[in-house]
């Protein structure tokens, strides 16, 4: 080979070494620019993240989805009414047949105890949301106008809180007929209150920031800032104020049961059936043992899955 043959097969190595080179760094360019371009996690997936995270919230939320489920589905499917009566099977224990046993008019406990959920998650449920509507509608407004009317809506909130609120509960089931209306009506009385207060506080915060002023700039309406700038920022706190309002619901019910302010018979609740359980602690101890679990069991759920949600929707606590 020539020397000008090898000066030329140099020459070739080296261009197809710097092409090579050229289009690494492309590559990796396109790869770095891609990655900038990808959209970012939103603050809610952000959010679904870390509760997935969270082993106890997760456990606690497929507990409360078999409880739901077992309160709708078991009542429907079972070969027992929850009403349905048998003389001649008062009293017994747990068995195949009757998986939690009967009470003193032979009624199944395993079908009233489910049945008695549909109630008491029913009551929690509405309870948390009339909670959440009344306390964002109240404490918005107070926030937001601020001045002689925020004085004046805390000052009410005050005077109905000076009352307990257990008091308030015994005093409006007294005077309305039992139902689970009048026990809504009267769990949510007062459970507003908190909510309002706490939607309050976030107004304050956010009314005199840069976006709602320039909002407020351009014209917008004081109903449009609150719905449209107010409210989606401070939806973390109340989701998890709503949740943890679902169990102190759920305990109110079954307090006011347990006195016999509860539902009329043959309805059920979990409160009910505690304190029909209770009659007969010291002789059938299953008839209050089934039904205090599922209550426990549910608050816990409740309170845990509470605690996760605050951990991953408040941006102070990520790690």
């Amino acid at each position: 080979m020539t020397e000008t043959n090898m000066n030329e097969a140099v020459l070739a190595e080296q261009e197809v070494l710097l092409t090579d080179d050229l289009f690494t760094k492309d590559d990796t360019a396109y790869a770095d620019a891609d990655k900038m371009t990808r959209p970012s996690l939103t603050y809610w997936s952000d959010a679904w993240r870390r509760f997935k995270e969270n082993k106890l919230a997760m456990v606690s939320s497929v507990i409360l989805l078999i409880i739901i489920a077992m309160a709708i589905v078991q009542p429907m499917v079972s070969r027992y009414e929850y009403d349905e009566q048998d003389l001649f099977a008062t009293n017994q224990g747990p068995s195949m047949e009757h998986l939690f046993g009967t009470d003193q008019l032979g009624r199944d406990i395993f079908t009233r105890c489910w049945s008695g959920a549909r109630v008491s998650l029913l009551i929690g449920v509405v309870v948390a949301v009339l909670n959440g509507t009344v306390g964002i509608l109240y404490g918005g407004i107070a926030g937001y106008f601020g001045g002689v009317a925020d004085n004046l809506m805390m000052r009410l909130c005050e005077l109905i809180g000076a009352i307990p609120s257990m008091l308030w509960m015994i005093l409006l089931v007294l005077i309305m007929k039992p139902g689970v209306l009048p026990i809504i009506v009267a769990i949510g009385a007062t459970g507003w209150i908190g909510m309002a207060r706490l939607f309050r506080g976030q107004v304050l915060t956010l009314r005199e920031t840069e976006f709602v002023m320039a909002s407020r700039t351009m014209g917008a309406g004081s109903i449009w800032i609150i719905v449209k700038h107010l409210l989606p920022n401070a939806m973390s706190p109340i989701i998890i104020s709503m949740a943890n309002a679902i169990p102190g619901a759920i305990f109110s019910e079954s307090f006011l049961s347990y006195i016999g302010l509860g539902l009329p018979l043959p309805l059920a609740s979990w409160g009910t059936l505690a304190s029909d359980g209770a009659n007969q602690l010291l002789i059938f101890p299953y008839q209050l043992l089934f039904p205090a679990l599922l209550i426990c069991i549910t608050m816990l759920c409740f309170n845990l899955m509470g605690d996760g949600l605050r951990d991953a929707l408040d941006p102070r606590m990520r790690k």
